[in-house]
């Protein structure tokens, strides 16, 4: 008795991985809606408050200084080992390759290009946006202080924001924002926060950043996420751009030039088609048969050489009789004896 296999426990992920042979037309692209807009709002509100606290040296410089001097290290060295490898999870080269390489998979598989394009989208403004404020604001990490209590700013420094939880936040937050379905854009962006969260509190157990370093990050990355539907019209043009030109590439590659759109005219009324007679069928028909026995008669095959006509050709008299030899008959040129009665 044979039973049939039974379904293994990831045959339902490539299942549902095979679902989709080509672009979805359900995935609706994100846009900048009411709510999104207060969150933007309110976290740049964040980004700002959090800046001043620390241009200022108030209570939060105070507590970087006293989380640094906890050490938390020396405190939970047990977990060492594990911070060290966790943390890169937040290294923008080797998180960069693997959502890359998730994101191309996804892209070839949906027949678009926007998930790649919405990631170097992303990538762009975290360079920028995290990159000036750290050149810009210059402060010092905690390994390289060098006056207790002060804010270590405008020092030539490049600590402040951190880089790291900025990148977390960006890096797997994207894959959250080009869900394609309300339930995974949910656990993708709880399991995103939870990363994230965990990248920025591995440096501030580490010792290379302090605290208020690590919340300007977050606030980074999320300014990013939340500023994405305002980039979507680009990277559709982008998009458009990049397919138009391998289609021309790909037509002088094959040698085939597109024909160019003709001008629309003024349209042309036809004029309907009179039905056929009986009489008009059966002419065709038999068009149809001749036709058909002309093709199928074996071609004649002339001998080679001049060609003279029937009227100039010398007349050939045939040697002999023209009639066929009969045994029974006799020749003209014999005598023969006239029958009598008698005998």
């Amino acid at each position: 008795m044979r039973t049939e296999p039974k379904a293994g426990r990831w045959d339902w992920l490539f299942h549902r991985l095979d679902r989709e042979p080509q672009r979805p037309t359900h995935i609706d692209v994100p846009r900048m809606t009411r709510h999104r807009a207060a969150l933007f709002g309110a976290t740049l509100a964040f980004y700002l408050a959090i800046v001043w606290l620390v241009v200022t040296t108030s209570w939060l410089v105070r507590l970087d200084w006293q989380v640094m001097f906890f050490r938390p290290y020396q405190q939970w060295s047990h977990i060492h080992a594990f911070v060290d490898y966790y943390v890169v999870l937040g290294q923008r080269g080797p998180t960069a390759v693997m959502v890359a390489a998730w994101l191309g998979w996804r892209s070839w598989r949906q027949h678009t290009l926007r998930p790649l394009l919405t990631l170097g989208a992303s990538l762009l403004l975290l360079n920028l946006t995290v990159g000036a404020a750290k050149i810009g604001m210059g402060r010092l990490g905690p390994h390289y202080a060098t006056v207790i209590g002060s804010n270590e700013m405008g020092m030539g420094g490049d600590i402040f924001p951190s880089g790291h939880t900025a990148n977390a936040v960006v890096t797997w937050g994207i894959l959250a924002y080009l869900a394609s379905t309300p339930r995974a854009r949910r656990w993708l962006s709880a399991l995103s926060a939870v990363v994230a969260l965990g990248v920025g509190m591995s440096t501030v157990y580490l010792g290379t950043h302090w605290l208020s370093d690590v919340l300007l990050g977050w606030a980074a990355g999320l300014l990013i996420l939340l500023a994405l539907p305002w980039a979507e019209p680009l990277i559709a043009r982008a998009e458009a751009w990049i397919l138009d030109l391998r289609d021309r590439r790909r037509a002088r590659t094959t040698g085939t030039v597109p024909a160019p759109a003709a001008p629309v005219t003024a349209p042309v009324r036809l004029k309907p088609r009179p039905a056929a007679t009986a009489q008009d069928e059966t002419a065709a028909a038999a068009r149809d048969t001749l036709t058909a026995a002309r093709a199928a008669r074996a071609p004649a095959f002339l001998a080679p050489g001049p060609h003279t006509a029937r009227s100039e050709r010398t007349p050939v008299t045939p040697a002999g009789s023209r009639r066929p030899p009969h045994p029974e008959r006799l020749p003209r040129s014999t005598t023969t004896r006239p029958l009598t009665n008698g005998g």
